[in-house]
């Protein structure tokens, strides 16, 4: 194998399209990154990895082996070896693929986000059921009972709805201090 670094771009760009043709793989994109070479000669890949790193492509190297595993490097080095159709469908397939995924965590946040406000919700509503039970709830204080009343009565309303219909309206902060009096209560 040729001194790589001794080559000029545009035969750099055709020296690399050559081995990734005769030597090379890419995995379906929609799975997972992964472009692979392969050459014989062990002591030439580090030449490589050291003149594609001029050219701003990061190779990583396991003996005798070239590979990339990040996205945005394949999309680089297919673009480099001027492999314009396949850096078009990569590119659109890596797009839809990150859309898809930021989808997903937004579902998972939101969702999460429902079972925690549901959760607290009940534990709520169960140390209000608790405190009428036990007689304790007629000698809460009128803005606890105010607002145990609110949330008896509305179990899915968020905190800053609750606050908003109090006879005096109080921020979400307020609302959650007085429902964490009210658990505490219930727990004594």
């Amino acid at each position: 194998m040729a001194n790589v670094q001794n080559i000029e771009r545009t035969n750099l760009q055709a020296f690399m399209r050559g081995l990734f043709m005769g030597a090379g793989s890419i995995n379906n994109p929609e799975k997972k990154y992964h472009l692979e070479c392969k050459t014989r000669d062990v002591n030439g890949v580090k030449s490589i990895v050291d003149t594609m790193k001029l050219n701003d492509i990061i190779l990583k190297q396991r003996e005798n082996v070239l590979y990339i595993k990040e996205g945005e490097e394949i999309s680089k080095f297919l673009a480099f070896i001027e492999a314009v159709k396949s850096v078009m469908k990569f590119e659109e397939i890596r797009v839809e693929r990150q859309m898809n995924n930021k989808v997903n965590r937004l579902v998972n946040c939101e969702t999460a986000n429902l079972n925690k406000v549901l959760n607290a919700s009940v534990e709520q509503v169960n140390a209000i059921k608790k405190l009428k039970e036990n007689g304790k709830f007629e000698k809460m204080e009128d803005g606890l009972k105010e607002i145990a009343n609110l949330r008896l009565e509305n179990p899915d309303m968020p905190l800053v709805e609750l606050g908003k219909k109090l006879s005096t309206p109080i921020g979400k902060s307020g609302v959650n201090y007085r429902l964490k009096k009210i658990q505490k209560l219930a727990e004594e």
